[in-house]
């Protein structure tokens, strides 16, 4: 009987004082994926997902993150197509709350590539750099065509003025489905 004691008291202790937790598991929703580079949303957090092509091993797996405040994704979609449009001189610089991002535009075969470059907090010693993507390839990272591209896509806010008293004017923010549309007005006939 007292080993028996024993034996409930020692299994007692040890789930007691267990060092595994169990976590929740938060799970992030792919917007887009092409081979090693993708993006990946949770909540309001965006993060870009690459293999560092910078490195001898190839297993090395770096991202950035940023918050979509004001249409940062899609605005950083558009930054980067454009770019294919019409190619930019140098390389186009972005400063993240942890990194600084570079946009290294190539042309590879005749066609217009970009290279995601990632200062690794904000110190030009560190370096990650993802490879080439053309245009196709970013649609897909960032879920163009697909019905991912709505998890970041929101339609924008027009804004309607109100009044105008002197110099100064009044707006008021109107979602689209809230705004009424120009209809032109009939003419009477006589």
């Amino acid at each position: 009987m007292r080993k028996i004691i024993l034996l409930f008291a020692c299994m007692f202790s040890i789930s007691a004082f267990s060092q595994i937790k169990v976590l929740k598991n938060e799970t992030l929703v792919e917007i887009g994926k092409e081979n090693s580079v993708g993006l990946y949303k949770k909540e309001n957090k965006f993060t870009f997902n690459y293999q560092d092509i910078n490195t001898s091993n190839l297993n090395t797996f770096r991202s950035f993150s940023f918050l979509d405040v004001n249409g940062d994704v899609s605005g950083l979609y558009k930054l980067v197509t454009d770019g294919f449009i019409d190619e930019p001189t140098g390389n186009v610089m972005l400063e993240l709350p942890n990194d600084i991002i570079e946009l290294h535009y190539e042309k590879n075969y005749g066609q217009p590539t970009v290279q995601f470059i990632q200062f690794i907090n904000k110190n030009r010693k560190y370096v990650g750099k993802s490879q080439f993507l053309n245009k196709k390839q970013i649609d897909k990272i960032f879920g163009i065509g697909t019905t991912k591209a709505a998890l970041y896509n929101k339609a924008p806010q027009r804004v309607n003025p109100v009044s105008n008293m002197g110099n100064t004017q009044t707006y008021v923010n109107e979602t689209p489905a809230t705004a009424k549309p120009a209809v032109p007005k009939k003419k009477s006939r006589k």
